[in-house]
């Protein structure tokens, strides 16, 4: 039978080294609303089924709207519009190869969020 106490200090030894604890009560109430406030926006803008995936894809390499539609069963519109707001959030950027234009991740902090998300939600 596990007690109480061993239940709370398991769940302490499960705490990742930089659980942030003390180190918010270290910055001024009015910087972290600030901070808050930024890292609310960032996750909206990861807030959706559609723009996850497509940033799980792009994380794996550069995609054009084509590779994407195919890869998640999607259509172009459909794509499109999740790509606009990825990039409208600076998440995503694209570049000309030819014909076809090539997206990419291009915010490290959308590459680490999908990463850990990955390792939560999908790796067995």
């Amino acid at each position: 039978m596990i007690h109480v106490q061993d239940r709370a200090e398991a769940e302490h030894q499960r705490e990742p080294a930089d659980a942030p604890g003390q180190q918010c009560e270290q910055i001024a109430t009015a910087d972290m609303l600030d901070r808050a406030a930024e890292a609310a926006s960032f996750m909206k803008a990861l807030a959706h089924e559609g723009r996850m995936m497509i940033l799980c894809h792009l994380s794996g390499g550069e995609k054009t709207v084509g590779q994407l539609e195919q890869l998640l069963g999607q259509r172009q519109a459909a794509v499109s519009q999740q790509l606009a707001r990825l990039r409208a959030e600076g998440l995503v950027s694209s570049r000309r190869a030819g014909k076809a234009r090539l997206y990419t991740v291009s915010d490290p902090r959308a590459a680490e969020v999908v990463g850990l998300m990955y390792r939560l939600f999908c790796a067995n």
